[in-house]
């Protein structure tokens, strides 16, 4: 019984190890919860909903609601199809300044069609580049809010969609006043209607109320304390190569390892040098800390629990 139990705080400190880490680096690099709103912005939004134009609807939802979010959300706004500005990004993914926030809500006038599969990228490419920042600590949303269904594409967010989702984004999507579901009701983490400017408000802040919520799970007390001797370092090196993976874009294949065979040829030199660095490498490394920190711990307790017996 007490190899028994002495197995299972292994099993808590090798998953303990890795959430412990993550405590390491977010002491040292900040984190937070990101949340990138694509929005809506083609011709269609001049349409009303109770007598209220639907870009008018979802630009004061979108004020009222982000007013209250914690300081420590990050905020992204792109927008397409508004053919009066000269950056999509009204808004870069960032701090919440609230004058500089409200201001660029504001900026977007309807025009043209209905580019969904293009932005959608947009937007989960950008929060994957912030996850790579952070080490993968922290949250990270893509909220679409929308009329319609894509008119300028060839339907990648099919092939977009389970991308995004499997990559740790939770996608949540609005239909603001449609007269049926959106296609992507049924393929994303959430779809909510909204056919007047209330319920469009009550629905942002839904999704924005859960904001923080996907965050890592508790570990018991014990295995924390067991892991608080650990040196920074080590921990740091763990956590950083188990997120330094599956941050390559959306619908894209991930950077394959260099060739060993032609590294020496100037050519290998080259792309090498304007090559970001393989992740393969960290992902070794990883394994070999954790293999080291396993058999050091079993050791430790297979000998505590001999010694116990007898």
């Amino acid at each position: 019984m007490k190899l028994y139990q002495s197995l299972r705080v292994v099993t808590l400190l090798v998953f303990a190890l890795v959430m412990f880490g993550s405590g390491f680096v977010s002491a040292q690099t900040a984190s937070y919860d990101d949340v990138v709103i694509v929005l809506d912005a083609s011709g269609s939004m001049d349409d009303q909903i109770s007598g209220v134009r639907k870009i008018d609807a979802a630009k004061s939802a979108l004020k009222e609601v982000l007013k209250q979010i914690p300081s420590t959300t990050h905020i992204g706004l792109v927008v397409f199809s508004a053919g009066n500005l000269e950056d999509d990004w009204v808004y870069p993914l960032g701090p919440r300044d609230d004058g500089k926030l409200m201001a660029a809500i504001d900026l977007p006038e309807v025009h043209g069609t209905t580019p969904l599969s293009k932005y959608i990228k947009i937007g989960a490419d950008r929060l994957l580049q912030e996850r790579q920042k952070q080490f993968g600590y922290g949250t990270y949303r893509l909220l679409l809010v929308t009329d319609g269904e894509e008119t300028e594409g060839h339907g990648e967010y099919n092939q977009y969609t389970p991308d995004i989702m499997s990559r740790g984004i939770t996608f949540d999507v609005i239909g603001v006043g449609m007269s049926g579901k959106h296609t992507l009701a049924t393929k994303v983490h959430s779809y909510r209607s909204a056919n007047d400017p209330a319920s469009l408000k009550k629905a942002i802040a839904e999704v924005m109320a859960e904001v923080g919520k996907t965050g890592n799970p508790d570990v018991d007390n014990e295995a924390y304390d067991m892991l608080k001797a650990l040196p920074d370092g080590l921990a740091e090196g763990v956590i950083k190569a188990l997120s330094s993976s599956g941050n390559h874009p959306i619908g894209e294949a991930p950077p394959a390892p260099a060739v060993q065979s032609d590294q020496g040829s100037p050519q290998a030199q080259a792309a090498a040098a304007a090559t970001p660095t393989s992740t393969s490498s960290d992902s070794k490394m990883f394994w070999i800390f954790v293999g080291v920190f396993v058999g050091i711990v079993l050791l430790i307790l297979f000998a505590k629990a001999v010694s116990s017996d007898y």
